[in-house]
């Protein structure tokens, strides 16, 4: 069966897709608007299954030999009390590694992320993925009833979650004591929240999040990697005043744009998947992280 991309779909679809998956349009609105665009026998709930994520096949399975992997929860005094998360790390790691915590999109801790943390530690990590839905009941294995309990979230809260998340990694037992952290869409916004929020972070790599305020980038202190599709328009539009705050404020930045790719491209359990941009951005991450932090 041939893997459908972004090209199979009409751009105003893709519109439509991501006004739907960022709480901007409600099931029932995309239907409505989709159904337009539906060609050769297909429905707007086609559309919106072809469109949605499919987990069947990780590039790391939960079972690698290579790799130590768990469900552990920390306390997290001023968020929600206790957080909750899925830990990777190297099985036979000779010495203590550097750690990056792994922000999920707005869905909270699905197989995809999973797998994300368990592709950072293959590469020499100790990689921690916590769940924002924990304090709702946890990620509930659907995508719709997770779209659906994440604007129940008390941001504050889970925002103080991450802060907490990010300072434990830094006293595991395993851990040479450096931190990084990566978030994609959602966690991209929260990766450049905690680069504001921690002086001593190592390393911060944001993939189509959302930017901070100008005034908070004087906070700033860690290096930044910051990776854009070309046809993000959303994300895009906060550039400009944020490249000209890092800039006045010197910080150490990249940011790579990848002119064909949507949003999302880095997600390879949807269409939106762009191959060779998430190959060229994970590459760069990877060694991003290397350089920063060791391994």
């Amino acid at each position: 069966m041939t893997r459908l991309t972004s090209e199979d779909f009409d751009p105003e679809v893709l519109k439509l897709f991501d006004g739907y998956v960022h709480g901007r349009l409600s099931r029932r609105d995309f239907l409505s608007r989709a159904g337009r665009y539906a060609v050769g026998g297909a429905s707007a709930a086609t559309l919106l299954a072809q469109l949605s994520p499919s987990f069947a096949a990780p590039v790391v399975a939960p079972s690698d030999a290579r790799l130590t992997t768990r469900y552990q929860e920390f306390p997290s005094p001023q968020g929600y009390g206790k957080l909750r998360g899925y830990l990777a790390m190297p099985a036979s790691a000779k010495g203590k590694l550097p750690a990056i915590l792994v922000v999920h999109e707005n869905r909270g801790l699905n197989p995809h992320i999973e797998d994300i943390a368990r592709r950072l530690a293959l590469d020499g990590f100790i990689a921690f993925a916590p769940d924002a839905l924990f304090p709702l009941g946890g990620y509930p294995g659907d995508e719709d009833k997770a779209r659906e309990l994440f604007p129940k979230l008390d941001q504050a809260k889970t925002r103080a979650d991450f802060v907490a998340a990010a300072q434990l990694l830094k006293t595991l037992p395993q851990a040479n004591g450096k931190v990084g952290v990566v978030g994609f869409c959602y966690g991209g916004g929260i990766a450049n929240y905690l680069a504001t929020q921690l002086p001593d972070l190592g390393a911060a790599v944001a993939f189509y999040g959302m930017q901070p305020a100008a005034a908070e980038v004087a906070h700033i202190h860690a290096p930044l990697q910051l990776h854009d599709a070309g046809k993000d328009e959303r994300i895009l539009a906060g550039w400009p005043a944020y490249e000209a705050a890092l800039k006045a404020n010197h910080v150490d930045y990249q940011h790579f744009v990848y002119a064909d790719a949507q949003h999302g491209f880095n997600n390879d359990t949807t269409p939106r998947f762009d191959e060779a941009a998430a190959k060229l951005a994970w590459s760069r991450t990877v060694a991003f992280f290397k350089d920063k932090l060791g391994s």
